[in-house]
């Protein structure tokens, strides 16, 4: 499998003051009245991203999967020096151009996106998922490990419970439980998908483990990749 070599876009935020601009910027672009794609229909992409700071690498790859059979269609990778700092509530800028740079790789359209990560399940109401998909026009969510700083009451036991994740009265997400008795994840938009369709799909794409397969499967490509890459 090729490595694609990640370009930093012109104009890329170099400061903490630009990236907060930036996403001011593009947060009202953010289309939250689209329902998505069914789940189980076309195609689902999981992107991850893996870093080697002590030689300043960020590896990125995207894995395509067939949303029916949740077999693997299409995969590519891309590695770069990482363009950003790591600041809590910035870190898409650290990782977005390896990301972009590994969906255009691919041999195929992507369908919907899955991150690793937030979309309005975020301070700003704008992290990787919306990023992603206000750049690139795809429907996006994010699948994330943990709650950030939100709020959540524990969902009932069953495989599909779930309860809100909320910032205050307003929910940015759902805590859902893709494996009775197994810690939830936390689910929430991107861009084009509603929290609803998100969930589904997330309850689809996991049904034998607590993270999605798009997720499971980028995530150890990434990791491979970082091992082998010389850059």
């Amino acid at each position: 499998m090729t490595m694609t070599t990640v370009r930093i876009p012109a104009g890329w935020p170099a400061t903490e003051e630009r990236a907060r601009a930036v996403q001011d910027e593009l947060r009202g672009r953010v289309v939250l009245d689209e329902p998505g794609p069914p789940p189980g229909t076309g195609r689902v992409t999981g992107v991850d991203v893996a870093y080697d700071d002590e030689r300043d690498v960020v590896v990125a790859a995207a894995v395509v999967l067939d949303s029916a059979t949740l077999d693997v269609v299409a995969e590519s990778t891309a590695v770069g020096r990482v363009p950003f700092p790591y600041v809590p509530g910035l870190l898409a800028f650290r990782e977005i151009p390896a990301v972009l740079a590994a969906l255009e790789a691919l041999p195929c359209a992507p369908g919907l996106v899955v991150c690793d990560g937030y979309g309005l399940a975020h301070p700003r109401r704008f992290g990787l998922a919306s990023h992603l998909g206000v750049l690139t026009g795809l429907p996006t969510i994010g699948v994330a490990k943990n709650p950030f700083t939100f709020a959540y009451e524990e969902p009932g036991t069953p495989r599909g419970s779930s309860s809100p994740l909320l910032a205050g009265e307003e929910e940015v997400g759902r805590a859902l439980r893709t494996q009775a008795g197994v810690k939830p994840v936390f689910v929430s938009v991107g861009h084009r998908v509603t929290l609803e369709t998100a969930c589904a799909h997330t309850l689809h794409l996991a049904p034998r483990f607590r993270q999605p397969e798009t997720t499971r499967h980028a995530d150890a490509l990434c990791r491979r990749a970082l091992r082998t890459t010389t850059a």
